[in-house]
């Protein structure tokens, strides 16, 4: 039987690097993204919804490309990540945008390791749990990791930015 190849992302190489702790939980996937991807990969790895962050990219007319964070089974509320950003509107990209602009494909972008570094905001009901999940960058694997390593690693803001 063939040994399985570990994962090493990019986000994963900065977390080493950064020495901010993280566990990867992987899980079997045949590459399809579908609608409420995020939930399945959370029910996958047996986390609670509230608690496996998507990541989002979006563009504000003033302030350009941002990234937010929220949970898997809510909606982000476009107004307030306006607000949190200082900016009048904000839409989210393409999903033809999301290789060129983070270097990720739709369903394995993570927060960390983008090509450029963009104003994140990370919905502030992380800070409820003891760890939270983020993609690690790849279909197939799962971050886990405090929320505060979480916020260090992307230099983010907290924020009020689900519906």
């Amino acid at each position: 039987m063939a040994k399985k190849k570990s994962i090493m992302t990019n986000a994963m190489r900065i977390l080493n690097a950064a020495k901010i702790p993280f566990e990867l939980a992987e899980y079997e996937t045949d590459g399809t993204v579908g609608e409420h991807f995020g939930e399945q990969i959370a029910q996958k790895l047996g986390i609670n919804p509230e608690q496996s962050f998507k990541t989002l990219v979006a563009r504000g007319v003033k302030n350009g490309i941002m990234v937010v964070c929220i949970p898997v089974c809510c909606e982000v509320d476009l107004k307030k990540l306006a607000v949190a950003s200082g900016d009048k509107r904000v839409e989210l990209i393409a999903v033809k945008e999301l290789l060129d602009l983070t270097g990720y494909i739709r369903g394995s972008v993570s927060p960390i390791g983008m090509k450029k570094k963009y104003p994140t905001y990370i919905c502030e009901s992380c800070m409820k749990f003891e760890t939270v999940a983020v993609s690690a960058g790849i279909c197939g694997g799962t971050l886990i990791m405090k929320p505060e390593d979480l916020l260090r690693a992307t230099d983010a803001s907290l924020a009020d930015v689900v519906v």
